[in-house]
């Protein structure tokens, strides 16, 4: 080491004016899956969400993207019944539309 000079270490993106950083979880190591229910509507977005869960490993990180207001309640709640770990939702607005994106962690 050299003193005077910082040793690098993990650095966060500068957001670029105008634009709020969205935070999304880390995945650790295995990659973000996402599910696309946009425009499906209750119970199809926690159908999707059980069906790939039960495709991938432990540890896996979900991105649920709907745009059903009953996937507010009906993620979480599932992420409940189920023991896994809901990690957050975020609201976007985009050339797509309106859509939530859930995030939740396989626990087992």
């Amino acid at each position: 080491m050299v003193t005077g000079v910082p040793e690098p270490g993990p650095t966060q993106p500068t957001p670029r004016p105008g634009r709020v950083p969205t935070r999304r979880p880390e995945p650790g190591p295995q990659p973000l899956v996402v599910v696309d229910a946009r425009g499906l509507r209750c119970p199809l977005p926690v159908i999707r969400l059980a069906q790939r869960a039960g495709e991938c490993p432990a540890g896996a990180v979900l991105e649920v993207l709907a745009t059903d207001p009953a996937a507010r309640a009906d993620i979480p709640a599932w992420c409940r019944m189920k023991a896994q770990e809901f990690l957050g939702a975020q609201d976007h607005t985009g050339p797509d539309g309106e859509h939530t994106a859930y995030h939740v962690r396989l626990v087992g």
